[in-house]
């Protein structure tokens, strides 16, 4: 039996969104549900009620209800989710306007920068103004080569308003992976910030969009964001233009959402291409918003005061992820540079500054900072942290007591499993339940999640294929220039 390490108290446990959303499932259907078991269980037998009710509790904002919430979920691929409703990505995550800080970016070596959601629904809306007027409507590519920064949101937030295709990458891929990436979408418009630092080095990105451009004949505008030079030579890209000339010409004034079908196309993910070119995952407007909503609010836990962190890069869906925390009118913390610099103390200096409530990292770097020596529960004041989130492979054993010992002991540590395909989880964190050494808290609700042998039977307790074998709003709506779905059926079900 693996060790216990942590226990919510029951008043934690009642307090949390997820103990809020099995009363309000528990009374609107006249249920006896107690526990998350029992609440997950349901979830999987009852999927239309579920989604619906995560619909609801969630507040996603819409134009037009849906008919119907699945049409048959042992469809894979091909399940159709919330047929007939319209609604916006960028209206759900600007849902709030006021003084309550939105973003803080912390780039390495650089003092902290803050944004309000009044301040960011003014950007975005400037950004918006001057993408429609650049020719950006419903379906048009926009692609970000750019550093975990404000601009890269307020650029995806601006782009998804107007129903164009938002998609990234990390500015250190360099000629080829942003070529094999971009070159297949077809962008209209490219984002890049001149540079960008790491490990106590600038690296210059210009000479990087210059050669993607002459690859790239898609390509009608080039916006570059100030970042290592408060006004870059653009001498090298002629025509292109500067974050805030691009912007000039616009006032912010009320933003007009593009209302959208469900599964419209919002974002476009990339495989890792260690088999040859990267796939083009194509992910929807509604099956992204609501999967992210029900893994941020319920099992996270994130609520209005929550500062919230994840150290990614663009390139890693972890960044679309943390960017929906803003649905919750949750402070999103933004990072950019390395974990180790200026030494193995930095992330957890961010913590204690900025006072971050979850906390977001990679498996690797928690057995970095362990063989590194560092203790933070010794160096920093970490009183508000309660949450701390680790996926990107799996969490040892020693892993999970180096943080019970020497981050926090008064926290819920989940580690996640879930990936690009998704954009999303496919098991993830409890905040009302246990945790053990070496183990992941729990199936998230409705996704049917086993593990399978070699002929396809279930397997307990032994290692086996992680299978989902319903169909989830989040399953990517296709891959791109894949008209007959071969590719993605080929990819995933064959």
């Amino acid at each position: 039996m693996a060790e216990l390490l942590w226990q919510p108290s029951p008043e934690r446990a009642r307090s949390t969104e997820m103990y809020r959303f099995l009363v309000f499932v528990r009374e609107r259907h006249g249920l006896t549900l107690e526990s998350y078991e029992a609440l997950y269980r349901w979830s999987i037998e009852n999927l239309a009620d579920f989604w619906a009710a995560v619909w609801d509790f969630c507040g996603v904002i819409h134009s037009r209800g849906y008919d119907r919430v699945v049409d048959d979920p042992t469809r894979m691929p091909g399940a159709h989710w919330f047929a007939g409703t319209h609604l916006s990505f960028a209206e759900n995550l600007l849902r709030y306007r006021d003084d309550h800080v939105a973003l803080v970016f912390k780039g390495e070596g650089q003092p902290p920068a803050r944004m309000t959601y009044a301040e960011l629904y003014s950007q975005v809306a400037r950004l918006a103004h001057a993408l429609r007027a650049a020719g950006v409507g419903v379906g048009d590519r926009v692609a970000g080569l750019m550093p975990n920064m404000p601009e890269t949101v307020i650029a995806m937030l601006a782009a998804t308003s107007l129903g164009a295709i938002w998609s990234s990458c990390s500015p250190d891929f360099g000629r080829d992976g942003v070529l094999d990436r971009f070159g297949q979408i077809e962008p209209k418009i490219l984002f890049s910030a001149d540079g960008y630092r790491y490990n106590g080095k600038t690296h210059d990105s210009m000479g990087v969009v210059a050669q993607v451009r002459a690859s790239l004949p898609s390509l009608e505008r080039i916006v570059i964001v100030p970042y290592l030079e408060t006004r870059p030579d653009l001498a090298a890209l002629p025509g292109a233009e500067l974050f805030n000339e691009f912007l000039r010409p616009y006032a912010g004034g009320e933003l007009e959402f593009a209302q959208l079908p469900f599964d419209h196309p919002v974002y476009i993910m990339y495989s890792s291409g260690t088999t040859g070119v990267p796939k083009c995952i194509v992910h929807g407007v509604g099956g992204t918003l609501i999967q992210h909503l029900k893994e941020l609010i319920l099992h996270t836990d994130l609520k209005r005061e929550d500062r919230i962190f994840y150290f990614t890069t663009c390139g890693w869906m972890m960044w679309n992820w943390q960017v929906s925390s803003l649905a919750a009118g949750a402070t999103v913390i933004l990072y950019d540079g390395s974990p180790f610099y200026p030494d193995g103390g930095t992330l957890f200096e961010l913590v204690e500054k900025e006072g971050i409530t979850v906390f977001g990292t990679s498996a690797k770097f928690l057995a970095a900072a362990e063989k590194a020596g560092i203790k933070p529960s010794r160096d920093y004041d970490l009183s508000p942290l309660r949450a701390v989130l680790s996926t990107g492979s799996p969490l040892s054993v020693e892993s999970f007591e180096y943080v019970y010992r020497d981050v926090k002991s008064e926290l819920c540590l989940s580690s996640l499993s879930g990936g690009t395909d998704i954009i999303s989880c496919f098991a993830l964190g409890n905040p009302m339940g246990p945790v053990y050494a070496g183990e992941l808290q729990c199936r998230g609700l409705g996704m049917k999640v086993e593990a399978y042998d070699d002929d396809g039977r279930s397997l307990i307790n032994k290692k086996g294929e992680l299978v989902c074998t319903l169909a989830a709003p989040s399953m990517p709506v296709a891959f791109w220039h894949d008209p007959g779905g071969d590719k993605y059926r080929e990819a995933y079900f064959e």
